[in-house]
């Protein structure tokens, strides 16, 4: 594990992103309240949270960090049919929260499909990413639009 004992606490924050694609009926029944598990984004929702607080307990040599703050949200498109999960992550600490970010977009991801596997097992997660981060030493980075 890196020592990060002599760095300066500093404010951090980072925001991942990942996105869900089903069948459209799929998108349909989470939209309107009816998928057989109940309430898919408020559970997704919840599990991005949880998941941003372990992700030491999952991710070998990550440091547990003081989290202030997690904000799982999620934007629709009925269009392609697809969910896109962005989670922020923040913190006062020595080191950054990328991967606190990473994890909770993707568990998020993991138990939308998780909540909806039963009327649509072909739900696929892709494009998991850190779209922004700021403070610490290198200070901001913001991935550019493809």
């Amino acid at each position: 594990m890196v020592d990060v004992g002599e760095k300066p606490d500093t404010e951090r924050v980072a925001v991942a992103k990942g996105e869900i694609t089903m069948q459209p009926e799929t998108l349909r029944l989470i939209t309107e309240g009816g998928a057989p598990k109940g309430d898919v984004l408020a559970a997704a929702q919840i599990a991005g949270i949880m998941a941003a607080k372990r992700t030491p307990d999952l991710i070998p040599l990550c440091h547990p960090l003081r989290i202030t703050g997690v904000d799982v949200e999620f934007a629709l498109d009925s269009r392609r049919s697809t969910i896109t999960v962005h989670a922020r992550v923040r913190t006062v600490d020595k080191t950054g929260v990328e991967m606190e970010a990473l994890t909770a977009a993707a568990v998020a991801g993991l138990t939308v499909y998780d909540m909806v596997k039963a009327v649509d097992r072909g739900v696929v997660l892709t494009d998991l990413c850190v779209v922004e981060k700021s403070g610490g030493k290198s200070g901001t980075w913001t991935r550019r639009k493809s």
